[in-house]
């Protein structure tokens, strides 16, 4: 059984990094408002985007998948030496990034966008390899295929964007280079992978039976044909844009009706769940998030570009990029820890004592800080970029900022169960 037990250390720290990365973003928009509620294309915003969207989303889905892979997905997720040195060049290059966007020092930056290229890009090359021996519906198979292909894309195109701050090569727009690889990334990588995952893991979140059949093929095909008909034609600046972004909304709108689905079919939940699911209702905040950035994006591929459309686009930003994908990785976080913790716990007594259930593990006060916090920063953060409001920005980051605090000592607690569990059956055995 040991075999199969999650790895222990590398998914901490990849978790660890990114609630750190997290907390730096929020803390640099709570100090520096006025730099962020603007023209959303500088230096300073760039490097906060980058710890939301690799720093937090990108490190969760790594450090996740070590847990989630054995847990839910079936498949073999060993950590391997290599897999740390790609962890130590993932953190290296995301510090490079932000500091040189930071100082607007281009060179250094385009260099650790390659440092943090080569870690990312084989932790991805490694999913890839075991999501294909991995016992699950070919549906799911598929999502977390995808999303790996797609991050190899983004990436790639990242890191020419970033040597051309240098060398001044690429073609086109710059501003459309931009959008193409943000869409990209955010829809065709960390949208795509928290889609396949979220088969799994959502209806152990809720909990819910979990869908089957062919209609998971639905959301990866649409939207994959979207995402890459939309990276080129924003590349193109084409008016084929809104088709394929009728296609992407399609795609997310399959995923959200099987959602629906598994909360229409619920499962008994265990009798140390508490009614009032943290996890869920960060999942209704994601959905709604997801909601409103799809009718906003749909909008701005057919209005003129002007300075309200701007503003409009600093909104969606947010919405997509923090009030769905890094509210639900929080969602998921909320169920994964436990989950893995009991594992670790009852692994540690060599399977003689189970722990209590994981349900029971978790702080439902700091829980409940932790959600008020996301629903006070995501409008806030929201209107704030809209508006160009340096108050509300502000208010928004400290909102999020005290719910990542709370949530990351919420986590630390429930971590160490497993040290307080491991050292009572060390001294009863002594």
């Amino acid at each position: 059984m040991r075999e199969k037990l999650p790895a222990r250390i590398l998914p901490l720290l990849y978790l660890g990094t990114a609630h750190i990365a997290l907390a730096l973003g929020c803390l640099l928009t709570a100090i520096w408002p006025q730099a962020v509620a603007g023209f959303f294309y500088h230096s300073w915003l760039i490097a906060i985007v980058h710890l939301v969207t690799l720093g937090w989303i990108t490190f969760s889905i790594l450090g996740a998948i070590f847990i989630v892979g054995p847990l839910a997905l079936r498949m073999s997720m060993p950590a391997r030496r290599p897999d740390y040195v790609a962890y130590a060049f993932a953190v290296i290059g995301l510090i490079g990034m932000v500091g040189h966007f930071w100082i607007q020092e281009y060179a250094g930056m385009a260099w650790s966008a390659a440092t943090v290229t080569m870690g990312i890009v084989y932790m991805t090359i490694r999913i890839a390899a075991a999501a294909r021996g991995a016992h699950i519906q070919p549906g799911v198979r598929l999502h977390i295929t995808l999303a790996c292909a797609n991050l190899w894309l983004a990436a790639s195109m990242g890191l020419a964007i970033a040597i051309d701050k240098v060398a001044h090569f690429l073609p086109g727009y710059i501003l459309s280079n931009v959008f193409a690889h943000a869409h990209l990334a955010a829809l065709g990588w960390a949208t795509m992978m928290v889609m396949g995952v979220g088969y799994r893991l959502l209806p152990m979140t809720f909990p819910s039976k979990m869908p089957g059949g062919r209609t998971i093929y639905l959301s990866a095909i649409l939207l994959e044909t979207g995402v890459l008909g939309l990276f080129v034609s924003l590349l193109l600046r084409s008016a084929w844009a809104f088709a394929f972004g009728i296609i992407s909304a399609g795609g997310l709108l399959a995923f959200g009706a099987h959602v629906v689905g598994m909360l229409r079919q619920p499962a008994r939940a265990p009798d140390a769940a508490s009614r009032f699911n943290f996890g869920l209702f960060h999942t209704v905040s994601a959905g709604v998030s997801l909601s409103v950035a799809i009718a906003i994006g749909l909008t701005l591929l057919v209005v003129p570009i002007s300075a309200r459309t701007l503003h409009a686009a600093a909104a969606y930003g947010v919405l997509g990029l923090v009030g769905f994908l890094a509210q639900m990785v929080v969602a998921m976080e909320a169920r994964l820890l436990p989950m893995v913790t009991w594992s670790w716990a009852y692994a540690g007594s060599d399977y003689r004592v189970p722990p209590p259930s994981p349900h029971a593990m978790r702080d439902r006060l700091l829980q409940g800080i932790v959600l008020a916090g996301w629903t006070i920063a995501v409008p806030a953060l929201t209107a704030g970029m809209y508006l160009e409001s340096a108050r509300l920005v502000s208010l928004g980051a400290w909102s999020l900022l005290v719910g990542v605090a709370i949530a990351t000592t919420d986590n630390a607690f429930v971590v160490a169960y497993t040290l307080r569990a491991n050292g009572r059956v060390s001294n009863e055995a002594a």
